[in-house]
């Protein structure tokens, strides 16, 4: 009976509180690029507000700010693109038994 009452009432709480309008994969599509974007925001003002005194640190900094403005987003989630099947172990000779 304990188990009928909790399932009738998770049931209920999750016809209710459903998000029923949303597409959740373009909201998590938005929020990863924005995370990343202001990920890469945050470094680019760390690297630019380091004091360099010598030429070998000025030259670093621009490469890395050049570096983090030209970083590729992810195409496809690991999860989504097409893994190769997989591989069987080989069978035994046929005078292992």
């Amino acid at each position: 009976m304990f188990l009928l009452r909790s399932a009738f009432w998770l049931t209920l709480a999750f016809i209710l509180f459903a998000p029923h309008d949303v597409d959740l994969r373009q909201r998590a599509e938005a929020v990863s690029t924005q995370a990343v974007a202001a990920g890469q925001d945050l470094i680019r003002q760390q690297i630019l507000e380091t004091q360099c005194d010598s030429i070998e640190c000025l030259g670093g900094k621009a490469v890395l700010a050049a570096v983090v403005q030209k970083i590729p987003s992810v195409d496809t989630p690991m999860q989504v693109k097409s893994t190769p099947p997989v591989p069987f172990p080989r069978q035994k000779p046929d005078w292992m038994g």
